[in-house]
């Protein structure tokens, strides 16, 4: 059987952490499964940026199916919130990537992996509920106080804007003389004429 080919992803905050910990450990986890380390991925930059160059790569290496496996030293190094980790999770169970954080000491490749893996998605389903429902009951209530939802409505005057194309000014012309949105003021002229 040939050996899991492995991602290794380390990351430090600043400049004054030291990421030697993380570097040894984690390949040195990944001699010891027999595994063949395909890259090391490292950032060193706040966990919290959306934007991660080195984590971003990773991703659409795992994309386009570069390793079987990804390695990290604990789930803070790698993902930035619970609903982050578990987006990557499920994209890597998509694509038949394991995962392993070797500090929380989770193997999704294993019995027990599989299982934290289901019961964090089943928290992170439950999170994701939770706040939908605040979310329609808070729409609720402020409909009951009279907010109105969408975009606010635009009063044209249909008169001036057909006088204006009249006068053979553009959409856009009489869009800037109107201060109404062209798409706007194209909307209401197929509606009335029509």
């Amino acid at each position: 059987m040939k050996p899991k080919r492995c991602a290794i992803y380390i990351r430090v905050s600043t400049g004054d952490q030291n990421a030697d910990l993380q570097r040894n450990e984690l390949p040195e986890y990944c001699q010891f499964r027999k595994w063949d380390t395909v890259e090391v991925y490292s950032d060193t930059m706040s966990g919290a940026k959306d934007r991660r160059p080195a984590l971003d790569r990773l991703m659409a290496d795992a994309r386009r199916g570069k390793f079987d496996v990804v390695a990290v030293w604990r789930f803070d190094r790698f993902a930035r919130s619970t609903s982050h980790l578990l987006r990557a999770l499920e994209e890597f169970q998509a694509l038949s990537i394991d995962f392993v954080s070797l500090r929380e000491s989770i193997d999704t490749s294993t019995p027990t992996g599989k299982m934290v893996f289901t019961v964090l998605a089943a928290v992170g389903e439950l999170e994701r509920c939770t706040i939908r429902e605040r979310v329609i009951a808070g729409q609720k209530a402020a409909k009951r106080r009279g907010v109105r939802f969408g975009r606010p409505l635009v009063e044209v005057n249909t008169d001036r804007v057909l006088q204006l194309r009249k006068q053979g000014l553009s959409w856009r012309a009489v869009a800037e003389a109107t201060g109404v949105p062209k798409d706007t003021l194209i909307r209401h002229a197929s509606s009335v004429t029509s």
